[in-house]
């Protein structure tokens, strides 16, 4: 009895309050623009898993980059799997390459490749997928059909941790986020080697910003500039990258001359301030997207929020991820509520979280 009563109570003040809104929006002449609401697509927060199925059936172990190709797929890196996974727009969850819970180098079809650690995804206009195999030092490509090769780095080789050359002679350290422009070439954030690099359809890697082994915040051209382990990257349809520069607590751009300067946020400066560029503040920028008007997304990660950037510098937060995901089925509080990866798709944003793909929708 009290649980109806307090569910009457509810909805009724549901509907006073939307009522008050849609009166006040009458009087004024204007109706208010809705407000994003975060909702899950499929997984679940706190089960990890590797099952394959529709929605909250399906499960995922850490994901982490995630990409979406012109029919609105999703391709979600599933890290702790070893997995690359796809889903539809109806949410049903497929595995695309690679077997749960097998680790390994090996170029393939299917289940027959192997993955370790991936991070990063990121898709090209033909619906091929290129992936930052994390720990094993190489840029990957996945056709549509699920066939597996490496375009770059050899597997299992870190040092020397910096070469640019082409194929299997290319070395990488840790490779990070990954996004590729119209023409094919793809730009891998180096995490631990604190550079930007760019690796062609023919597989040639060469230095685009930053200088290996040397962290740092100075804006610059080239090898002049410095990052912080830079996580996240994406490029518009310009060609102007966008770099999370996670341990600087900023959001730099390399023009594609290689001019790197700082779009929001204040080097060592941690915080979570809306308000112009340089007054904003980040902590732990992961995930970065841009969509087709020029606003940047980005996943910040310790303040448990999306956050986006205009292109006249105007920082706001989006959502508060912490806030929309405090709790599980059973009242649980959730400690899986830090954004990791994200993308864009039309109006809709969609981003790895805890065990789970989540999207908010729709986008202010």
């Amino acid at each position: 009895m009290k649980r109806g009563l307090r569910n009457c109570l509810a909805v009724t003040c549901g509907m006073l309050l939307v009522a008050a809104i849609s009166f006040g929006s009458a009087a004024s002449g204007t109706t208010a623009a809705p407000s994003p609401i975060l909702t899950l697509l499929a997984g679940d927060l706190d089960t990890p898993g590797s099952t394959d199925g529709t929605g909250s059936a399906a499960r995922f172990n850490y994901p982490r980059g995630v990409a979406t190709d012109s029919s609105g797929n999703l391709y979600v890196v599933d890290q702790s799997n070893n997995t690359i996974r796809k889903i539809t727009p109806a949410g049903v969850v497929t595995t695309l390459a690679g077997t749960a819970g097998q680790a390994g180098s090996s170029d393939g079809t299917g289940s027959a490749a192997r993955f370790d650690r991936p991070l990063g995804v990121t898709v090209d206009g033909s619906g091929n997928l290129y992936v930052s195999d994390h720990y094993n030092f190489t840029i990957r490509k996945i056709t549509p059909a699920g066939v597996v090769t490496t375009l770059a780095g050899a597997a299992g080789v870190e040092y020397p941790s910096h070469v640019d050359a082409a194929g299997a002679a290319a070395h990488f350290r840790l490779p990070s986020g990954i996004a590729v422009d119209r023409h094919g070439n793809a730009y891998v954030g180096g995490y631990f080697n604190h550079i930007i690099r760019k690796i062609t359809p023919a597989g040639n890697v060469t230095t685009v910003a930053g200088a290996a082994g040397y962290s740092g915040s100075t804006d610059g051209t080239g090898a002049a500039a410095r990052f912080d382990a830079p996580l996240g990257v994406v490029i518009d349809s310009s060609g102007m990258l966008y770099v999370a520069d996670s341990y600087n607590h900023t959001i730099r751009k390399v023009s594609p001359a290689g001019v790197v300067t700082t779009l929001a946020g204040t080097a060592r400066m941690t915080g979570r301030t809306d308000g112009s560029a340089a007054a904003a503040r980040f902590n732990g920028p992961q995930g970065i997207a841009v969509d087709q008007s020029g606003n940047v997304y980005v996943a910040d990660w310790y303040n448990s929020a999306i956050r986006r950037i205009t292109p006249a510098g105007a920082v706001t937060t989006v959502v508060d991820v912490a806030g929309q995901l405090p709790l599980k089925a059973g009242q649980k509080p959730s400690p899986f509520n830090h954004p990791e990866f994200l993308t864009v798709h039309g109006d809709r944003l969609y981003i790895t979280v805890g065990n789970a793909v989540a999207v908010v929708s729709p986008l202010p």
